[in-house]
């Protein structure tokens, strides 16, 4: 097996997005192909304004932690297992399987906190729509009901919230659009419910992924029918009337994380910037201007399979990626890639951490100094760190939804949510549903 060093030992590449062409079309789609055939693979988070943001130099937040007390009918990990699951410092709080949602397949996972109720939720992406669960009892969950999509089933959904709102996108799915759903209808609800959308948006058909910038109110679509399947720009700043307000399209965009910039390029601070995983490459885009975005570097790496998905450490100073394909291409271990952003305008990779598990990565979260990363047949994986510059990446949980087997693939674990102010953690499972998860 290859290890880390060999990537580190690769020539890093900055380049211009104008001067480096995109994955060709028909590899693109020949990559969809073995996606849709294995019935996972290939969308993400996407996102923007969950997590705390600390200020340049400063330590990393501390962890979150677990509120909610585990109560009686909490399955602990003992021995290397919570029941039928293998795990490692992760208790089993509840599962809702993907039936129990009106479902036949989940895929993407979000979560949302009704400040007027202290209720949460987990909003569940599925083949054939959205559906809501009531977590706030961890060891009881309640399906409230579904949204369904707004037109065919789709393998991939993306929800992201903005001010009590959840935005739905899907890919391959027909005039899907941007659904709009007010969270606070889940109040009164009567289970199991179904829901329609507040509006729709229908400036796009369909959308690979979804990213929001909490501070800000913009939305940004990716993997569009428009805008050259870059970022379509929308102003959420009303949460139920969104209006399209600019494009980057120099190049194709799988999946973002916008901010306001508060790292230590002080030539860009407070500025907003969208940190793109471009399938062959990583861009950082000045949006701050959503009329005329500005590319500011273009970043590749030795054995890139696809740059899939990745988040920025609260400090803005450090960005981890999961490169989907590098697993099954070059006979690696799980890996994440870590790289320095303190020059936005020629980021630098630092090292790769490799795992002792062989599964294919797919989506993390950074909460605190704490990776939450949800990879397919392995499950979730919780990684902590120091100071990334000093290469201290190291796992100190993890929970495998997917028994099955740990092998490079597409099935298992889809995403992650590891924000909720109880300090419960989310995971979604394509098969194997919803899990509710604490660290113990």
């Amino acid at each position: 097996m290859r290890h880390g060093a060999h990537l580190e030992s690769a020539m890093l590449f900055n380049f211009s997005s104008q001067t480096h062409p995109n994955l060709k079309p028909d590899l693109t789609i020949a990559f969809c192909v073995i996606w849709i055939t294995l019935a996972g693979g290939c969308s993400s988070g996407g996102g923007g304004g969950s997590g705390s943001t600390v200020t340049a130099g400063t330590s990393p937040p501390p962890p979150v932690t677990p509120v909610s007390p585990l109560g009686s009918q909490t399955v602990r990990c003992e021995n290397g297992m919570a029941g039928e699951y293998a795990c490692s410092g992760v208790a089993l709080r509840s599962r809702v399987s993907v039936e129990e949602m009106e479902g036949s397949r989940s895929n993407d996972i979000w979560g949302w906190v009704d400040a007027q109720t202290d209720r949460e939720y987990a909003l569940m992406g599925m083949s054939n729509g959205t559906a809501f669960v009531d977590i706030t009892d961890p060891e009881s969950p309640q399906v409230i009901g579904l949204l369904p999509t707004q037109a065919g089933t789709s393998y991939w959904r993306d929800i992201k919230v903005y001010r009590d709102h959840a935005y739905v996108v899907a890919d391959n799915a027909g005039a899907h659009g941007l659904q709009v759903f007010d969270l606070t209808r889940l109040r009164d609800a009567v289970p199991p419910e179904t829901f329609m959308p507040d509006i729709v948006y229908v400036d796009f058909e369909y959308a690979h992924n979804l990213a929001i910038n909490e501070d800000t109110g913009y939305a940004y679509a990716v993997g569009s029918d428009t805008c050259g399947h870059g970022l379509h720009i929308i102003d959420i700043r009303t949460p139920n009337n969104p209006l399209f307000a600019g494009c980057h399209s120099t190049v194709r965009t799988h999946d973002t994380q916008c901010v306001v910039y508060r790292g230590p390029d002080a030539g860009h601070r407070d500025r907003e910037i969208c940190v793109s995983s471009n399938e062959d490459h990583i861009e950082v885009v000045d949006v701050t201007l959503k009329s005329a975005p500005v590319t500011l570097s273009s970043t590749a790496y030795g054995e890139l399979g696809f740059v899939h998905q990745g988040w920025l450490t609260e400090d803005h100073r450090f960005f981890f990626l999961g490169d989907e394909f590098d697993e099954i291409s070059f006979g690696v271990p799980t890996r994440t890639l870590v790289f320095d952003l303190t020059d936005l305008d020629s980021p630098r990779y630092v090292y790769t951490h490799e795992a002792a598990t062989a599964s294919t990565d797919h989506n993390l979260y950074v909460a605190g100094n704490r990776v939450f990363q949800a990879n397919y047949s392995s499950g979730l994986r919780i990684l902590e760190f120091d100071d990334p510059a000093n290469r201290d990446l190291v796992e100190i949980a993890w929970f495998d939804t997917y028994p099955e087997d740990n092998a490079e693939g597409f099935e298992g674990a889809w995403s992650v949510y590891p924000y909720l102010p109880s300090g419960v953690i989310i995971v979604s499972d394509q098969t194997n549903g919803l899990f509710v998860l604490s660290l113990q």
